[in-house]
């Protein structure tokens, strides 16, 4: 029995595509933003940053249970993600819609963490999310969707909501840069690394 086109191993199965897919979607989000979007336009961003989220979980989820999981798919996969934060983040700075020094600490932060990941590496070990890494994944992502829509449109100030939200992604930003560093130094403390 032949296997599907979606299901098979390579770069034209389901979840490479949704995965290219949400790396296409980053160009098309900075048009989006290049000047003072209208509601209509903001509105469709959102929506366009809400599906691409979403597409996140998707592809993992069905490369994972179709059993297709490449190394492809594992580099570009986080990589669409953070291009599309980082896209949305630095246009979002001249609109006016977030300061510019809060997207410096959250990308401050990712550089950081991916440093301390190829250190870690090099040392033999691997360090998995913890939990303060998914709740600012989690509140980020639902910031930036409230910050996109920006416009009171549904009873309900979408920036200050969006802006509120940053902050607390922010707080956990900075509380899981230091867990992976204290999970980083206890290991190269019980390797003896420390010593002199």
């Amino acid at each position: 029995m032949s296997v599907p086109w979606y299901r098979r191993p390579g770069y034209t199965n389901l979840p490479m595509l949704i995965t290219l897919g949400r790396v296409a979607a980053v160009p098309i989000m900075v048009a989006f933003l290049w000047r003072t979007p209208s509601p209509r336009v903001a509105a469709v961003s959102m929506v366009v940053f809400v599906v691409t989220m979403i597409g996140d979980v998707v592809d993992g989820w069905l490369a994972r249970k179709w059993d297709i999981q490449s190394v492809a798919g594992a580099f570009l996969d986080p990589i669409a993600d953070k291009l599309m934060v980082l896209a949305v983040l630095i246009m979002m700075i001249p609109l006016g819609w977030v300061s510019a020094w809060m997207v410096l600490v959250l990308e401050a932060r990712e550089l950081i963490i991916a440093a301390v990941r190829q250190i870690a590496l090099s040392e033999g070990m691997v360090i998995s999310a913890g939990s303060l890494g998914k709740f600012k994944t989690a509140y980020q992502s639902t910031a930036l969707g409230f910050l996109l829509f920006h416009y009171d449109g549904i009873g309900v100030d979408a920036h200050s909501v969006g802006v509120a939200l940053l902050w607390l992604s922010m707080a956990f930003s900075i509380g899981s840069a230091v867990e992976y560093a204290l999970g980083f130094y206890r290991h190269l403390r019980d390797k003896g690394a420390l010593s002199s």
